[in-house]
């Protein structure tokens, strides 16, 4: 259900000059599906919806450029709280020790951020290697995950 409301609210925001969630709401009750005002809200929140200028003062919803960027940080967050056992770092590589078969999806996850201070990962079952560009972005990227943790 979740899923094909936010489908269409991405096909109508497409189709559409959408300013308004009560206009979203509408197009979305148009098409059957009823929802509340609230749920509209999370939906915008969940999909990183922005609002766009269209000119004349006027604005429409539109998908952010972030989006993405945005959906991979929130899965990685995911990922590392429940399947991060460590993380140390030499020189310029860092060192993850996850729970077995979990180290190749962080390592997924980190190559789809296209971090700028990572130059590659490689994964094994429960360990991943980061290659970083150097000592401090390995030391910085450490002290990130952790308190992501």
């Amino acid at each position: 259900m979740k899923n094909d409301r936010q489908t269409m609210i991405l096909d109508i925001i497409s189709q559409e000059n959408i300013e308004t969630q009560e206009q979203l709401l509408e197009r979305l009750q148009e098409r059957g599906i009823h929802s509340t005002q609230a749920t509209i809200s999370r939906d915008i929140k969940q999909l990183h919806l922005i609002k766009e200028p269209v000119g004349q003062g006027m604005y429409k919803y539109a998908v952010s450029g972030n989006r993405t960027k945005l959906n991979v940080a929130e899965k990685l967050q995911t990922i590392f709280r429940e399947s991060i056992l460590s993380i140390a770092y030499a020189q310029n590589i860092v060192v993850i020790k996850t729970m077995p078969g979990l180290a190749s999806a962080a390592c997924s996850a980190l190559d789809h951020m296209e971090l700028p201070y990572m130059v590659g990962s490689l994964a094994g079952d429960d360990t991943a290697f980061l290659l970083m560009k150097d000592s401090d972005s390995a030391s910085d990227f450490c002290e990130e995950l952790k308190a992501m943790l």
